[in-house]
């Protein structure tokens, strides 16, 4: 569920919620700022966008109307149904993205292990655009090549 490979002089992120609200405001928000926004509605296909990314680049076959994805930054919902973003978390390469943890429920337990699984920043919704675009600017020029 990409729009578009992003383009060199942009900043990526890639959105990973299963609530498309959450994901059009966070787009809304970012490509304000001047991020190229690519969306998944669920762990495993933000994997598959990740791994597309890496295949492509490695020569392979992205699949079917999917295009590589290679973000600076990975904005994920903790709670989703199937994977959770923790467990999606564990698996990002994090030489090359970083994560932001989103989540509803903020509580120690979900901080321990976002920070465990390698998130590198956590915001509770409800968040206002000012929060989540200084969190996303922060990371994404820590980012390798940001």
């Amino acid at each position: 569920m990409t729009d578009a490979v992003p383009s060199p002089s942009r900043r990526a992120v890639l959105v990973v919620d299963d609530d498309d609200c959450i994901r059009a405001v966070v787009r809304a928000v970012l490509e304000a700022g001047d991020f190229e926004v690519a969306e998944a509605v669920d762990g495993p296909s933000a994997l598959q966008l990740l791994g597309a990314g890496s295949d492509a680049t490695a020569g392979g076959d992205v699949g079917a109307g999917q295009e590589a994805v290679v973000p600076d930054v990975l904005v994920l919902d903790v709670m989703m149904p199937g994977m959770d973003g923790i467990e999606v978390c564990r698996q990002v390469d994090h030489r090359t993205t970083r994560v932001l943890m989103l989540t509803a429920r903020e509580d120690v337990a979900i901080r321990d292990a976002s920070a465990a699984a390698g998130a590198d920043a956590f915001l509770a919704k409800p968040f206002s655009a000012v929060e989540l675009l200084d969190a996303i600017e922060r990371l994404s020029a820590d980012a390798p090549g940001g």
